[in-house]
């Protein structure tokens, strides 16, 4: 199968059978995803949405944040994984949201990484989750499903996986097709024994068909 009639037909179902698809990140503001998305670097959505609620009870906006002592940020998020690093950008994040940005989150993927604690993906998740912005974010699902698939080749980064999906999915269905890849890996196309048995898009994926 070419990767333009791959893409095509992957692309095709889930818009059929999953037209809305969403993160599982809790959020009700800019603000409060842009800290979740934050947190969740090598940790679970479960595990964020269950620290979250205190967490925002406590700094409900950036302000109330900036002010935060290590300590107090640490307490809130210390069964997350690496709460030191965490907590130090999620108090640098509130001041540079503030100092630089009036305290709104920008839209754009380049100022967002000016922020501490913000890489590409998680600009990529904010562009594309709260703006709606064509913005590709890569995770270790993404990375992993779009090369199962075959929608990639020899992606050896994040950055080249982004490349490579994006020169071929439409640009109104970035946003989606993100959730779509992270959701098929969080509960079909699994790191560790993919349920091919039970995906729906296997007769379109490279790695099933070499398993034949």
């Amino acid at each position: 199968m070419r990767k333009k009639e791959r893409f095509e037909k992957v692309l095709k179902y889930f818009a059929e059978h999953q037209p809305v698809a969403e993160t599982e990140l809790v959020y009700a503001n800019p603000y409060e995803l842009l800290v979740a998305v934050i947190l969740s670097a090598q940790c679970t959505d479960k595990r964020v949405n269950m620290l979250t609620p205190a967490f925002f009870g406590r700094f409900p906006e950036a302000d109330a944040l900036a002010k935060a002592s290590h300590a107090e940020a640490y307490e809130l998020i210390k069964s997350c994984s690496y709460p030191n690093n965490k907590a130090k950008h999620l108090i640098g994040m509130a001041n540079a949201l503030l100092s630089e940005f009036d305290g709104v989150v920008p839209s754009d993927v380049k100022q967002l990484q000016k922020l501490p604690g913000v890489g590409r993906k998680t600009a990529n998740v904010i562009a594309s989750v709260v703006y709606n912005k064509p913005a590709m974010a890569v995770d270790t699902h993404v990375f992993r499903v779009s090369a199962r698939i075959g929608l990639t080749t020899n992606a050896k980064n994040p950055l080249q996986t982004e490349q490579q999906l994006i020169k071929h999915i439409p640009e109104e269905k970035i946003p989606l097709a993100h959730h779509w890849f992270i959701l098929h890996g969080r509960y079909i196309c699994t790191a560790r024994n993919p349920k091919c048995d039970k995906c729906p898009i296997k007769s379109y994926c490279k790695y099933y068909n070499n398993l034949l």
